[in-house]
């Protein structure tokens, strides 16, 4: 969990001032569906809310700080995910289980896709600070599926040769190119169901070593 909020001068935020923060990320993100970070003003985000950007000012540095800050929160939305790797996946729900991560996957795409596509393309180009916020949303993700891995490989049917991290890492990031362009796939007769089913069943099989 990320630290509570505070202003720019430290000070720690009472309720109006928490839901003022909450509005201007809210402004942001609805804003970077039509803008790219750097076509967005804080003239833009405040007049969203109602505001003066000297009150936008007294919460984010920056643009790319209020963006920075909506991507860590988003971020934590992964952390229950961890619950649906914690499941036993040797039995026979277990392709049902993989199903159901990656059916949640998208979903929680589609539902912050501007954001999350902001900060990777930050992250890609380079920027740590949104690297790190999109390595710490992905850890739970990342963690589950490499005890997935590890857990196949004691069992015997997953090669020891491979690397539960690097594996782990490889379907973390299958599932965010997935999640992200599922939707391009449509024109080519592959539906949001089809992506579902065949990044589950690659997910599955890589992690247990079964088919079914």
């Amino acid at each position: 969990m990320t630290s509570e909020p505070v202003a720019i001068d430290g000070r720690a935020l009472g309720r109006r001032g928490a839901a003022t923060r909450s509005r201007l990320l809210e402004a942001t993100a609805e804003l970077l569906e039509t803008h790219g970070v750097r076509d967005l003003r804080v003239v833009d985000i405040a007049r969203r809310v109602g505001t003066s950007p000297a009150t936008f000012y007294q919460y984010f540095r920056d643009v790319e700080d209020a963006v920075l800050a909506l991507s860590a929160e988003v971020g934590e939305d992964l952390a229950p995910f961890a619950e649906l790797l914690d499941r036993p996946w040797t039995g026979p729900d277990g392709l049902d289980a993989a199903r159901e991560l990656v059916g949640s996957f998208i979903e929680y795409w589609d539902a912050h896709r501007a954001v999350l596509r902001t900060r990777n393309l930050a992250a890609q180009e380079g920027d740590r600070r949104f690297r790190d916020v999109r390595s710490t949303a992905l850890a739970p993700l990342r963690e589950g599926l490499a005890a997935k891995v590890a857990e196949g490989q004691a069992a015997g049917l997953v090669a020891p040769e491979l690397s539960s991290i690097a594996a782990a890492s490889a379907l973390a990031s299958m599932l965010e190119r997935m999640a992200a362009f599922h939707s391009d796939l449509e024109p080519y007769g592959a539906t949001r169901a089809d992506v579902v089913e065949t990044s589950a069943r690659i997910v599955f099989q890589t992690v247990t070593g079964r088919t079914a």
